[in-house]
């Protein structure tokens, strides 16, 4: 099974959206945007941005987790990572975004 977008409305009125693998596992979070348009653009952005490996910042956090921004042609951050605990693991999560990321398929989540 593929991958899908899942749009979502916070508490505060933000909108944010989250790329599931096909197991449904969450693999990569958007920033919050202040519209619905602004969030449309950061899917269509990944759709874009996440079959190209130099979109990939690799990082390590302070503890030693390794995790991953996608990052658009202007430098920004579109979506980040949950923290892996190996190199092997972020490897793993990149490659699953690179495959699920191009997806037409989204679900609107604002309404619930």
């Amino acid at each position: 099974m593929k991958g899908w977008f899942e749009l979502h409305r916070s508490s505060d009125g933000q909108f944010y959206f989250v790329l599931k693998a096909g197991n449904a596992e969450v693999i990569l979070t958007s920033e919050r945007y202040t519209t619905r348009a602004a969030a449309d653009n950061g899917i269509a952005s990944v759709r874009t941005n996440s079959p190209d490996d130099a979109r990939y910042e690799r990082k390590t956090a302070s503890d030693g987790r390794h995790h991953f921004n996608l990052k658009a042609a202007n430098h920004q951050v579109i979506g980040s990572s949950q923290l892996y605990a190996s190199q092997a693991g972020r490897e793993a999560g990149i490659a699953s975004v690179k495959a699920n990321g191009p997806t037409q398929a989204l679900r609107d989540k604002t309404a619930d």
